[in-house]
């Protein structure tokens, strides 16, 4: 094996390693804009690079996951849970045989367009742009690495592969994206990130739901998931405020349903017979997932946290007056357009000042947002 491994090094082994319905990259579709292919790296290799060097990713690192970013030194953070994402994503993907560095990229790339403040945050950019189009997250990050983002001289957006396009677009309804096609679904590594975004934040909203005192250990024995993963592990919830029983808690439900969509998923590729990544896009179904009995369950957490987490007085009532600010910017923006940023108006005459404006705040960290209200509103 030579001491240094090429691009064709690479492709060499993927083509050599991976289940025959993998995304190789060797038979990517390429790019939108042409440019010459890197000795060291696959076409993926090259996106998760742009990705991480992004401007938008970095700046993940001060937008709220659940808890307002500076709320705690401990909390996730999108940033954190991003890459909590791409983790679980690379491990799904290597044992099924996958792309383990396509999955990576989409799972990096899934959460750029996530606004400050979380959902609360998505929710009221969404009614402050109801009349230009709305406001969706996962649209708005397909938006940030196919125009925002503009590291090159001759065109806009990060130019990544039309494979990674897809799996951040088949979440999306992508109104403004390049043509990718008409199938019925990604590839198998662009069905992974929404499993993997779920599995991140189910195992640790909860455990960050309990360090912040807002989930009360009790609560979860009435929680089907919780109660009978705890059961099967000998874990003990009455002490789940405990630090080590709480830690354990987290790891034990991400590795349950990283097993369960394992094996589900193994059995519906193994029974629907694809033999190529085209024929994965083609059919009619999804094909990673849970099974139906662990959709269930999962259904059961998702309520539960949403109950008694994400609309928590605690987390509502911090979020909805952060928001009140996001609201009182867009208008102040609506009112002097000058004040939104270089970049944002240079898309003005292309996108209108509505959806400028919604990009830039869009873009913003949660401490910049509070600081340009200050700004706007208290400046002496």
């Amino acid at each position: 094996m030579p001491l240094l491994r090429t691009r064709e090094d690479v492709e060499r082994q993927e083509s050599e390693n991976l289940a025959p319905f993998a995304q190789k990259s060797s038979s990517s579709r390429g790019r939108l804009h042409a440019q010459p292919s890197h000795r060291w790296r696959s076409e993926y290799q090259r996106d998760v690079a742009r990705i991480i060097h992004s401007a938008a990713f970095r700046r993940l690192e001060y937008k709220t996951q659940v808890f307002l970013n500076g709320t705690g030194d401990h909390y996730r953070t999108r940033l954190t849970h991003t890459m909590e994402v791409a983790s679980i994503g690379r491990t799904l993907a290597r044992a099924l045989g996958l792309n383990e560095d396509l999955a990576e990229a989409v799972a990096l790339a899934h959460d750029l367009g996530h606004s400050p403040f979380g959902h609360s945050g998505e929710e009221t950019l969404d009614r402050l742009l109801k009349d230009h189009g709305g406001f969706d997250h996962n649209d708005q990050s397909l938006r940030v690495v196919t125009l925002i983002e503009s590291p090159y001289e001759d065109f806009d957006g990060l130019n990544l592969t039309f494979e990674v396009l897809e799996g951040v677009q088949k979440h999306a309804t992508a109104r403004t994206a390049p043509d990718l096609g008409a199938y019925a679904c990604a590839s198998l590594e662009g069905q992974i990130a929404d499993l993997a975004d779920e599995i991140a934040y189910y195992s640790h909203d909860v455990q960050d739901g309990i360090e912040a005192g807002l989930i009360r250990p009790a609560q979860l024995r009435n929680v089907p998931l919780c109660a009978e993963t705890a059961a099967a592990s000998g874990l003990d919830l009455a002490d789940a405020g405990n630090k080590e029983v709480r830690l354990a808690l987290a790891r034990i439900l991400s590795n349950t349903l990283i097993e369960d969509v394992l094996l589900a998923s193994a059995g519906r590729i193994s029974a629907s017979g694809v033999q190529s990544a085209d024929e994965v896009r083609r059919h009619a179904d999804l094909l990673v997932g849970y099974s139906p009995r662990m959709a269930k369950r999962t259904d059961e957490l998702r309520s539960f946290l949403y109950a008694n987490l994400y609309f928590h007085p605690e987390v509502e009532g911090a979020n909805r007056r952060a928001c009140d600010m996001m609201a009182a910017v867009f208008d102040a923006y609506m009112k002097d357009p000058s004040q939104i940023g270089r970049e944002a108006t240079r898309r003005v005459p292309n996108c209108g000042l509505h959806r400028a404006a919604g990009d830039y705040i869009a873009g913003m960290t949660d401490r910049y947002l509070l600081r340009e209200h200050a700004r706007l509103f208290h400046a002496s």
